[in-house]
């Protein structure tokens, strides 16, 4: 399969500083992704990153923002990828069909394909002296091979050879497949790394007569490493870097130790020495023989890294959620970042003077009469008000007073511009500056009215500053109905603003006044009640009539009244039904009943008639707030209806 990809993957911003204090990032990347590495190679020429697929064999090519411009498929699986010396040729290992690929890196097409006549790799690859180098092997018998691009197989000459590791020097040879890495600065050095079971053994051998030889030899007894996970030749030194960490020096045909960097799990050194060490996710970035990183770079995969070939960018891979790695473009690796802190009081008093102190450092030394810009942040200069810069003093402390204008929350922003070896850092502090307390009322607290009266709640502001609006909202008792904004406005010359209520349920009414910069925000709140909208509606009386002065409903000793109630719907709300009758000239109460209200706002109930004449009762219905199925009104009495039972 072959396809070429223009750039459209999501950008993934990647970016951070070693220190407390986050610095401005600048390293991106586009979605230039693989399923698991095989092969991580820069062409500085072409400004071309090549990274390999192990597992879905295939080669893809980015530009040096990340961007993913190419790509060829269909390989099984790549190991491992190499560039010649002249950035004419990219090679690919393809251990699944023993096989290296030779293609023209400006287009990705094959241009050559060389048989490996193994069982059992190409595993790695490396250029120099002409000719691409590949270890392959399995445990025990490890070797290395070359391809010299010059001959042309079909001369009938072949242009690759196997077993180049010398044994002339070397004792046993190699035990596994060899790491291999290169030097551009030193053409014909080819360093060996021995990997597998016993993984301590390593080489430098001079690949420049086209025969091998070995320069120094190691056989490893685990004194000088822990077991190899990557070797570099280290740039203008007879020295090896293994695992990142470890400088074992080669001289006389043999290695010793040389120093170390922190520890760490794999590097790339750059042609200037500088080294991008693989610790975890993180890649620390050193100068040549240091122990302090000039600055480091989080969230990778802990896979390759290499420098762009002028030191401007390291490239690595970020693991998403799903496990994918995604070529990063880490930019500026060279610049140190500084550590800025600004300590500024807790809180203030406005107005008045308070004073903000800080530190700044770096590992790298800062230039003398460092200068730090500030920026104030409150109410009244929400984007920022620029103050006078201040100086650093020889320790690295600075300090500034200012007596803020406004109260509130005031930010002070402390930025470091960076210079040539340093990142530009800021960091900010917060305090809490004191703003005075206005006066604030609403009326109507406690008050009780009918159910759907239009209640006029009058708020009164203060004095102030600035502000003059307030808010006006209305909070129903019940879980259905949400808090609402009434209305918001200016408070007249009086400091009122007036806005109406529908109060058909106990209401939470509160103004609120949110602040302005030399005054502090304030709520008020008063709850006012309802009642709800209760009548009876009586039928199958034959008459109505009065006795004394109350007029009664009159029915059959023999008929059943039937007592309707409208009340106002509430889900789970029911009446309470009071049934009294009269004797010998006082009422006296017989039932009390809860009875269910419809969602039409009914509730009937039919009284048992009394089969006797001459008997006086009432009923009423009531709301009980808590007692009839919920609290969203006030307690609410129906008026009496009087019934009598004649022959």
């Amino acid at each position: 399969m072959r396809s070429t990809a223009a750039a459209t993957a999501l950008a993934v911003l990647f970016g951070s500083a070693a220190l407390s204090v986050v610095a401005a990032g600048t390293a991106s990347a586009a979605e230039t992704t693989v399923a698991a590495a095989g092969g991580l190679v820069v062409d500085g020429a072409l400004q071309r990153v090549f990274v390999g697929d192990s597992a879905d064999g295939r080669i893809l090519a980015a530009d040096y923002s990340g961007t993913l411009v190419d790509l060829n498929a269909g390989f099984g699986s790549v190991s491992d990828l190499a560039l010649s010396d002249d950035g004419t040729t990219l090679y690919a290992a393809l251990p699944l069909t023993h096989q290296i690929l030779a293609l023209d890196p400006a287009t990705l097409d094959v241009k050559q394909t060389y048989a490996i006549p193994t069982d059992t790799g190409p595993r790695h690859l490396a250029f120099t002296g002409g000719k691409a180098w590949f270890s392959y092997g399995d445990q025990w018998d490890g070797d290395i091979g070359s391809i010299d691009p010059t001959v042309d197989p079909a001369s009938g000459t072949d242009p690759v050879a196997m077993a180049q590791f010398p044994t002339e020097g070397t004792s046993v040879g190699l035990w596994g497949q060899a790491l291999l890495d290169t030097d551009p600065n030193r053409p014909g050095v080819l360093a060996v790394g021995q990997t597998g079971i016993s993984t301590d053994s390593m080489a430098v051998l001079d690949v420049s007569a086209g025969t091998p030889k070995a320069t120094a030899w190691y056989f490893g007894d685990y004194s000088l490493n822990n077991g190899i996970g990557d070797i570099d030749l280290v740039p203008g030194a007879d020295e090896v870097l293994v695992n990142g960490g470890d400088r074992d020096a080669y001289a006389n045909g043999t290695f010793s130790k040389a120093g170390a960097y922190p520890s760490g799990q794999g590097a790339d050194i750059a042609p200037n020495g500088l080294v991008a060490q693989v610790k975890g996710d993180e890649v620390a970035v050193y100068r040549p023989n240091s122990t302090q990183p000039l600055r480091s770079f989080y969230d990778l995969s802990g896979g390759p890294v290499r420098w762009a070939p002028d030191a401007s960018r390291i490239f690595g891979l970020v693991r998403d959620f799903e496990g994918n790695l995604t070529l990063a473009a880490l930019t500026q690796p060279t610049l140190n970042v500084p550590t800025l802190t600004v300590n500024a009081p807790s809180s203030a008093t406005r107005a008045k003077k308070l004073t903000v102190t800080g530190k700044i450092s770096a590992t790298v030394p800062l230039p003398v009469g460092v200068k730090l810009s500030v920026t104030r942040t409150d109410l009244d200069s929400p984007s920022g008000k620029a103050l006078a810069a201040v100086t650093v003093k020889a320790d690295g402390t600075y300090s500034f007073t200012d007596a803020p204008p406004a109260g509130g929350t005031v930010t002070y922003k402390v930025t470091y511009a960076g210079d040539a070896e340093h990142t530009g850092i800021s960091a900010s502090d917060k305090v809490a500056v004191s703003r005075a307390a206005t006066s604030l009322s609403l009326n109507n607290n406690g008050k009780l009215y009918n159910y759907g009266a239009d209640v006029k709640f009058t708020a009164h502001l203060g004095s102030t500053y600035k502000n003059r609006t307030v808010e006006i909202w209305a909070d129903p008792f019940g879980s259905d109905k949400p808090k609402k904004l009434i209305k918001k406005g200016t408070v007249n010359s009086s400091g009122n603003l007036v806005a109406t209520v529908d109060m058909t349920r106990d209401t939470t009414v509160s103004v609120v006044f949110k602040g302005d910069s030399r005054y502090k925000p304030r709520t008020v709140k008063v709850t006012a009640f309802a009642r709800v909208k209760v009548s009876t509606a009586v039928s199958r009386h034959y008459r109505t009539g009065k006795i004394g002065s109350t007029s009664y409903y009159w029915f059959h000793k023999n008929t059943d009244p039937l007592l309707t109630t409208t009340m106002t719907y509430y889900p789970g709300r029911q009446q309470r039904f009071d049934l009294q009758v009269y004797y010998q000239g006082s009422w006296y109460s017989l039932d009390s009943e809860y009875f269910p209200v419809g969602t039409n706002g009914k509730s009937a109930v039919t009284l048992e008639a009394p089969g006797e004449s001459g008997v006086r009762a009432r009923m009423r219905s009531v709301y009980v707030n808590g007692s009839s199925g919920d609290s969203v009104n006030s307690t609410t009495y129906g008026a009496w209806k009087y019934l009598y039972f004649s022959n």
